[in-house]
């Protein structure tokens, strides 16, 4: 492995430069950068997948749904559609994407939109009859072309940015000097056990490359488990057999986890977002499977007998919740 990352240095070099030359087109004024008069947070990170994107998307539409009107605009990721597409009661999974479907099939009462064109995505949200007064973007800090208010980064415990290297040779998509931009740092997927010696390190280390406040989340799972139609308690649905099937970036954390619940299980591991063909639901069917909520309102639609396990970001303590409100408190 360290042979074949040696051989990718050159690569990971020209990929950065390619990067930073981008980045000074923005800086510099060659490409345009557009700001709104709406408010908009940008869920971000500098890596490839897993840091916890969507778990966090949802904390901050439970955080500020009471006080605003909402918008989410994602990318809608590996959808079948093209171009700005609003959400309506006849969207499907396909129409969006795996994780703006589950936004939209959990919080009705947000506007929900997808556009790879995030300047025209904010633009047509903007223009519809009743528009929101605050905007979430999804996985958007790459995009340049906007300027939102606040940029949340978040950053993977297992995988710190500050440990990783550049595409292809690691699993940074962006250089670790855009950090700059962040209003705040998000440490994600943290054990819940996490020693005050090994936060101030993650923090010291991190602060190397910002001035951003940090604060520490893990993921919480549910204590039930939920099918279309009803729920069973997690400890009770564990007590027989069962498939695990997964299409996520990293499956390491829930997979520790259902083994600390002493679950017997045979895990079939998908890559992220996948689209599962004819001949591998064949395959699962008459299969007592549970999943991942994203990877549920893909595979729902074709199969029976399927569950899923809900997960949310939960800060570590009250003064990291803290640390991450004041950044919106004029908002």
């Amino acid at each position: 492995m360290k042979h074949l990352k040696f051989l990718l240095f050159p690569f990971a070099v020209l990929y950065g430069a390619i990067v930073r030359l981008r980045h000074w087109c923005y800086n510099v004024g060659i490409f345009k950068v557009h700001t709104f008069a709406v408010p908009t947070i940008c869920v971000g990170n500098v890596a490839v997948g897993g840091t916890g994107k969507s778990p966090m998307v949802e904390y901050l539409i439970q955080k500020f749904q009471n006080r605003h009107k909402i918008a989410v605009l994602s990318r809608g990721y590996k959808r079948k559609t093209k171009g700005f597409l609003l959400a309506d009661k006849t969207s499907t999974v396909l129409d969006l994407g795996d994780e703006p479907f589950q936004f939209w099939q959990k919080y009705k009462d947000i506007i929900l939109a997808v556009c790879a064109n995030r300047v025209e995505g904010i633009q047509k949200i903007c223009s519809l009859p009743t528009p929101p007064n605050l905007i979430i973007l999804d996985d958007a800090f790459q995009h340049r072309p906007v300027k939102a208010k606040f940029n949340i980064v978040l950053t993977a415990y297992a995988q710190l940015f500050t440990d990783d290297w550049l595409l292809p040779m690691g699993r940074l998509r962006d250089v670790v000097s855009r950090v700059q931009q962040a209003d705040i740092v998000v440490v994600t997927k943290c054990p819940p056990t996490l020693s005050v010696a090994e936060r101030t390190a993650i923090t010291q280390k991190l602060q190397q490359h910002t001035i951003a406040p940090i604060a520490f989340a893990t993921i919480v799972y549910n204590q039930q488990v939920y099918d279309k139609e009803k729920l069973i308690p997690l400890e009770m649905f564990i007590q027989e057999p069962f498939t695990l099937v997964t299409g996520i970036a990293n499956p390491q954390p829930l997979l520790a986890y259902l083994k600390e619940q002493g679950a017997d299980f045979q895990h079939l591991n998908f890559p992220d977002h996948h689209h599962f063909t004819n001949k591998e639901l064949e395959q699962l069917q008459g299969k007592r499977i549970l999943t991942t909520e994203k990877d549920y309102v893909r595979l729902q639609p074709h199969l029976q007998n399927l569950y899923y396990l809900p997960i949310a970001m939960q800060f570590l303590t009250p003064a990291d919740e803290h640390i991450f409100g004041t950044v919106f408190e004029n908002l």
